[in-house]
C-alpha cells in the first residue's frame, strides 16, 4: 500500500478554482492526457483521466493484474456526470485510500474528484453527503506567502499616509474556493445518466473492490496500536461527544501509533467531519453514526 501518485500538475489543477468549474485557466503546463491513479486494496485501483483542454473526465476501474481500467462513466467537463457509483461505495474506498498514504487528507482531494461520479440517491443521508463533500472542497487549503511591503520606502508626508495612496498588492486567498462555490460544488446532483444499467459495466468487479476495502475498514480497529481505542471511539461514536478526542488520542499514541492521517484528524485544530471519520473507523461502526450528530 504506497502513496498516492498525485502529479504535480494534478496539484496544480487542484489550487486553480477555473478547474473546479470544469475550466483550464492556464493549460500550457499540462499533457494532453491527464491520469490520475488512486490504488485502493489488493490491486484495484480508481483511475480518473482528464483531457485537456476539453476537460472532458473519465473514471475506471483497474483490476487486478490489468493494465488498462474498465470504464465506469464519462462526464463533459462541466457535467452532468453519471452516477457510476454508489456514495458508500466510494466512502469506503476513500477511507482505505486515506489510510494507505499518510499525507492524504481525507475527506480530501479524493472525494472532491470523485464525488460528482457518486451523486446522491434515495437511500443515502442527503445532508451528510453534502457535509462530506463541503469539506473535502474545503480541505484544498493552500499556503499564502506573506504579502510584499507595499508602502513607501520612507515615512510619507502626514497627507499620504492614508492606504489609499499605498494600496496592498492583491493576494491570493487561502481558500482555493469561494464560500459560493463550495455551496455549489457541495449539493449533491441527481444522477443524469444510470450508467450501471449497461450490461457492461462491471458490477462484479466493482463489488469485489467494495468489499475486500469493507474487509480492510473492519481489521483495522483489531489492529494492536488502534484496538486500545476501539471502546472509547465506541463511546464517542455513541455519543457524538468530540471532548474525548484528547483522551483518544493520547490512548493511541502511547499505543504506538503514529499514523500521521489519524492523529492529526483527532488533534487541534478540529475539523469534526474528519475526526468523525477516523472515530467510525476505529469503533467499527457503520459509516455516519458520529457524522449524524454534528451535520
Amino acid at each position: 500500500m504506497g502513496r498516492v501518485p498525485l502529479s504535480e500538475a494534478l496539484r496544480r489543477l487542484s489550487l486553480d478554482p477555473g478547474f473546479w468549474a470544469g475550466e483550464f485557466s492556464d493549460a500550457d503546463f499540462l499533457p494532453d492526457l491527464l491520469r490520475v491513479s488512486f490504488p485502493v486494496v489488493d490491486g484495484y485501483a480508481l483511475i480518473l483521466e482528464i483531457e485537456v483542454p476539453s476537460g472532458e473526465r473519465t473514471l475506471g476501474l483497474r483490476r487486478p493484474a490489468a493494465s488498462e481500467p474498465v470504464q465506469l462513466g464519462w462526464a463533459p467537463a462541466r457535467g452532468p456526470y453519471p452516477a457510476s457509483l454508489r456514495w458508500w461505495e466510494l466512502e469506503a474506498c476513500a477511507r482505505v485510500i486515506a489510510l494507505a498514504d499518510p499525507t492524504l487528507p481525507h475527506p480530501g482531494l479524493v472525494i472532491a474528484l470523485l464525488s460528482p461520479f457518486a451523486p446522491v440517491t434515495g437511500d443515502d443521508d442527503a445532508p451528510a453527503v453534502a457535509a462530506m463533500r463541503e469539506a473535502a472542497y474545503r480541505s484544498l487549503r493552500r499556503e499564502v506567502p506573506p504579502p510584499a511591503p507595499s508602502g513607501p520606502d520612507q515615512a510619507p508626508l502626514p497627507l499620504f499616509t492614508d492606504e489609499r495612496w499605498w494600496p496592498a498588492p492583491p493576494a491570493p486567498s487561502p481558500q482555493v474556493l469561494s464560500e459560493a462555490a463550495i455551496a455549489e460544488l457541495s449539493s449533491p446532483a441527481q444522477a443524469m445518466d444510470q450508467v450501471r444499467a449497461d450490461k457492461r459495466f462491471p458490477h462484479e468487479d466493482l463489488s469485489d473492490l467494495v468489499r475486500r476495502a469493507d474487509a480492510r475498514l473492519e481489521q483495522l480497529p483489531g489492529q494492536d496500536c488502534y484496538s486500545v481505542g476501539g471502546p472509547l471511539a465506541r463511546t464517542i461514536a455513541g455519543s457524538g461527544d468530540l471532548t474525548r478526542l484528547p483522551d483518544l488520542v493520547r490512548a493511541l499514541t502511547e499505543a504506538g501509533c503514529d499514523h500521521p492521517t489519524v492523529l492529526d484528524a483527532l488533534s487541534e485544530p478540529l475539523v469534526p467531519l474528519e475526526a468523525c471519520w477516523v472515530v467510525e473507523t476505529l469503533a467499527g461502526v457503520e459509516p455516519g453514526t458520529l457524522l449524524r450528530h454534528h451535520v
